[in-house]
């Protein structure tokens, strides 16, 4: 049997899991069950951890994943076999070669996957160069894209590993030049430095903020940043 808050913080991953696709950082699941440190966030994922509800990923700092869910919650998950929650496709990223590129593409039609241009390489880090030109296509489930225009990026850095995106992740993008503050961006940072970030919006200025304390938020006024899509999946390789 699960505590109350044992019960409230394996409902926010799991909740949190299949809206976003990638598992909360500590600091929104420490928010999110009103505690103070996140020494308690702790205490509470090793005691759902050690009944068998969710698993620590590997070599994969803060990367959860749902094992199953009190029957209560949902009969049905209550003996599944581990996996990634549906937002996040293990496997192969390769090129797509039976499928020609449609650029912008976002539904398919007959439910099929849908080809999705790699826009180059964006910095979980420092702000390195804009998005590039595209270079190869991946093909995603239709349900993980956002409805308009998409596309992906190579993640490189570490600054977001507490949201749970990694070096070598790729992430997908839904077009678009505005965002809700909390929400994860691309921004452009004087129409020439990208970067993947939270967005966060102070008064009359923009921070950009990391997802690891290693990093600090940086913060600028609005016409320096300019936003360039929001995060709506991951694919993740092994």
């Amino acid at each position: 049997m699960l505590t109350r808050k044992q019960h409230e913080l394996l409902t926010f991953i799991h909740e949190r899991m299949k809206e976003a696709g990638i598992p909360p950082s500590f600091d929104e699941m420490k928010d999110a069950l009103d505690l103070r440190s996140k020494s308690g966030i702790h205490r509470l994922i090793t005691a759902l951890e050690e009944r068998g509800f969710i698993r620590r990923l590997p070599n994969r700092a803060r990367a959860l994943e749902v094992i199953k869910l009190p029957e209560a919650m949902n009969p049905s998950l209550g003996t599944r076999k581990p996996r990634f929650e549906p937002n996040v496709i293990d496997g192969s990223l390769g090129r797509v070669a039976q499928m020609p590129a449609r650029p912008n593409a976002s539904v398919s039609d007959a439910g099929r996957p849908v080809v999705v241009p790699v826009m180059g390489r964006i910095a979980a880090g420092t702000p390195i160069e804009a998005i590039q030109s595209h270079s190869h296509t991946v093909s995603v489930p239709p349900e993980m894209l956002g409805v308009g225009e998409n596309y992906a990026l190579e993640v490189r850095g570490d600054s977001m590993i507490e949201a749970g995106i990694f070096d070598g992740d790729t992430v997908l993008i839904k077009k678009q030049d505005s965002a809700s503050t909390g929400e994860i961006v691309v921004a452009l940072v004087d129409d020439q430095e990208a970067t993947l970030k939270r967005l966060r919006r102070r008064g009359n200025a923009i921070a950009l903020e990391a997802a690891n304390p290693s990093y600090e938020t940086r913060i600028f006024p609005p016409d320096r940043v300019k936003v360039q899509g929001r995060l709506v999946g991951l694919l993740r390789k092994y």
